[in-house]
């Protein structure tokens, strides 16, 4: 068994990763915020997933959360949100701080949410998110990407951000996720959708206890490590191409340019590229709506 820790802030790894019989295990480790995705989160993320792909070892990626949620969504207002700091970037974008308007945010989520994502939509390895508690926004893009989803039957899903006036997160996967006339419901409405729900709508592979969820998600992964490594990865590669035919990536690159668009047209109206909402707004909203 061996550990890692990519990346550190507030005096922990904001991700771990451990390794055993043919496993990694990939976990957000920021759960006094809900694991909140920073951008030191983020590229910890990447660099776990960049060890679990080059070790041959390993066969199975799971993705999980530390804590009460799954994920919370993107920092938008912890003491370690840190939009203006530079990275050593993992795409040919140029680096985000200090340009000036729209550019900032378009160039940073070009690499931190949309180019990350698509990185680990295409991570050749099959990948299981463990979701409990709250999946809400920026942690749908990282269950989403994942080949399977197990949830818990405490589990919840929400992409509240229509409030921000912002047609939804910056992997738009809704549409591809669920029937368009559910998304649209997702969207418009804002509110939870049980692990259940999410279940009978094709979003959620399978639902367990708490208790048993990780035992669950060591199984499916014990038994995909028994699979031949190339098959798995070419029939991976077949469906994502399937999605792609019918338009994912193309339509996910239109609904980035309208998120941005949003962004800018809140910062002319607000001052503030997200309406002027905050993490404790889009927080009370979340307690406010029924499961």
């Amino acid at each position: 068994m061996t550990t890692a820790n990519p990346s550190e802030i507030e005096n922990e790894p904001v991700v771990s990763y451990e390794s055993a019989d043919g496993v990694a295990t990939v976990t957000m480790n920021r759960p006094r915020y809900h694991n909140a995705q920073n951008s030191k989160m983020t590229y910890a993320l990447d660099a776990a997933f960049r060890c679990a792909v080059d070790d041959d070892e390993v066969k199975v990626i799971v993705l999980a959360g530390a804590g009460k949620n799954f994920s919370a969504g993107h920092d938008i207002g912890t003491p370690g949100r840190d939009v203006n700091e530079s990275f050593a970037r993992a795409h040919l974008w140029y680096d985000h701080v200090g340009k000036p308007g729209g550019e900032f945010q378009y160039v940073r989520e070009q690499e931190v949410y949309l180019g990350m994502c698509r990185r680990w939509r295409e991570i050749p390895k099959p990948t299981i998110a463990q979701v409990q508690g709250a999946c809400i926004a920026g942690g749908l893009m990282l269950a989403w990407v994942c080949d399977l989803i197990v949830a818990s039957d405490d589990a919840h899903f929400r992409d509240p951000v229509l409030q921000m006036g912002i047609p939804g997160v910056e992997y738009f996967a809704h549409a591809f996720e669920l029937h368009p006339r559910i998304a649209k419901e997702f969207l418009f409405l804002g509110e939870k959708m049980s692990a259940e729900r999410a279940y009978q709508m094709g979003m959620v592979n399978r639902v367990t206890t708490r208790e048993a969820l990780a035992g669950e998600v060591r199984a499916i992964a014990a038994k995909l490590a028994t699979q031949p490594r190339m098959g798995l990865a070419l029939a991976k590669q077949a469906i994502n191409h399937v999605e792609d035919l019918r338009g994912k990536r193309t339509a996910m690159d239109a609904a980035f340019g309208w998120h941005h668009f949003a962004h800018a047209h809140n910062s002319l109206l607000t001052g503030n590229n997200l309406g002027g909402l905050d993490a404790k707004a889009i927080a009370a909203s979340n307690r406010d709506d029924k499961a």
